[in-house]
């Protein structure tokens, strides 16, 4: 006959890492009922959490919501000339402020916000020559340092800065949305999956083709107030080019429809160190009293510009992730002709807000032909689909969906 155990008879499976207790009957019955217990509790934070989601949507939705926005440093928000992410950054943080949101910026010492201001530098990078004001320096690591250094006092932070970021943002305990405004490359791909918390937005459908691996949360069109932009029925005979001078943006491939057409050309680019044998080979010899470089430009006189130029030229030959320069010149009922790459077809409405071309014969040919587009059609067009309330509106969602998981998650493991 088996022999008996001593053991006390309970309807509870025992762990394998309790199973040393199953010798010692009183041990077992201290054990058992903690697990009961924890049963008890588990089922009561699943009931908790049913009953407290509808409620917790209803108080993010009618409290503003403590945000954090970290803009890059090499230029000031928003820009005194060229930043298109520091203009996004700038349309989006105002938006939050007027809905209610209690918004810190960390961003130039000069920067201009209705939130509060978080600075650790006193001007743009590029103005004070910091050596790579775009990539990884001393001013740009204190500025995430600091950001991340009070996750605890905001609800949500949203960085603007990555890939530099990723290693703080990944281990923070606040939620953080990441937004790419540059693009995906074999190298900072594996980043993305390797430090995947983050929850990453992109501004295109192009811009993140292959998203394996990565916290996608999807795409977020960037949006500014151009309401007040100035708008020109009747243009002037010119055709612009706006932006930095580099190959990537194919400067020279406008100078080339320019001359092709006898058109004049008004070039309002930035020119970088990086870009001037480019320049030297490929742009300076083309000049000419046609063709004019005017230097880097503000936002008003670059908006003047594209108010009265017959149509904005952007031969860009690299997979633009947006093109910020697009949406502006067209609120400003000036039609865009752009080469097919990246998300120009996302952006540039063929045949409403300009035309889409594959090289320069076709290129020439939509300049020939941009009467077809309709100016105030293009302005009304772009100011419905790429306006700072729309852009406010999906992050604003965005921001409180990640914000209530969060914290149902916690609520989960307490």
């Amino acid at each position: 006959m088996a022999e008996r155990s001593n053991a006390p008879h309970l309807k509870c499976d025992v762990p394998k890492r309790h199973r040393e207790f199953e010798s010692h009957p009183i041990r077992l019955r201290f054990v058992v009922a903690k697990l009961r217990r924890d049963k008890v509790r588990r089922r009561f934070a699943k009931a908790s959490i049913i009953v407290l989601q509808p409620i917790l949507m209803m108080d993010m939705f009618f409290c503003g919501m403590r945000i954090a926005q970290i803009a890059p440093l090499a230029e000031r928000v928003p820009p005194k000339q060229y930043g298109g992410t520091e203009r996004v950054v700038y349309a989006l943080t105002e938006e939050l402020v007027r809905r209610g949101h209690d918004v810190t910026l960390f961003a130039t010492g000069d920067s201009n916000t209705s939130g509060k201001l978080h600075p650790v530098f006193p001007r743009p990078l590029r103005e004070a020559r910091i050596p790579d004001p775009y990539g990884v320096n001393h001013a740009t690591l204190l500025n995430i340092g600091e950001a991340y250094g009070m996750h605890g006092e905001f609800d949500v932070i949203h960085d603007h800065v990555s890939p530099i970021s990723l290693p703080v943002a990944n281990i923070v305990a606040t939620p953080v949305v990441m937004t790419v405004h540059g693009p995906f490359t074999p190298e900072n791909r594996r980043l993305y999956n390797r430090m995947n918390r983050p929850v990453v937005v992109t501004i295109s459908k192009s811009q993140l083709y292959r998203p394996n691996g990565i916290n996608h949360a999807g795409v977020i069109y960037n949006g500014l107030a151009m309401e007040k932009y100035p708008f020109d029925a009747e243009p002037e005979d010119y055709l612009l080019f706006v932006g930095r001078i580099s190959p990537e943006k194919g400067v020279h491939f406008a100078m080339e429809v320019a001359q092709s057409l006898d058109m004049r050309l008004i070039i309002a680019a930035k020119l970088d160190a990086q870009d001037e044998d480019y320049f030297r080979v490929l742009v300076k010899p083309r000049l000419s009293s046609r063709i004019e470089w005017i230097g880097e430009v503000g936002e008003e006189q670059r908006n003047e510009l594209m108010s009265k130029a017959r149509c904005f030229l952007h031969p860009v030959m690299w997979r633009e992730p947006f093109g910020l320069t697009l949406i502006e010149a067209a609120a400003c009922g000036c039609p865009v002709v752009a080469f097919n790459r990246g998300s120009i077809p996302e952006v540039v409405e063929d045949g409403v807000t300009g035309y889409v071309v594959a090289d320069v014969d076709e290129m020439i040919g939509a300049v020939e032909n941009i009467d077809g587009i309709d100016r105030a059609t293009c302005r009304a067009r772009v100011l419905l689909r790429f306006n700072a309330e729309r852009m406010t509106d999906e992050y604003e969602d965005l921001y409180r969906k990640i914000f209530n998981q969060n914290r149902l998650h916690a609520q989960e493991g307490a």
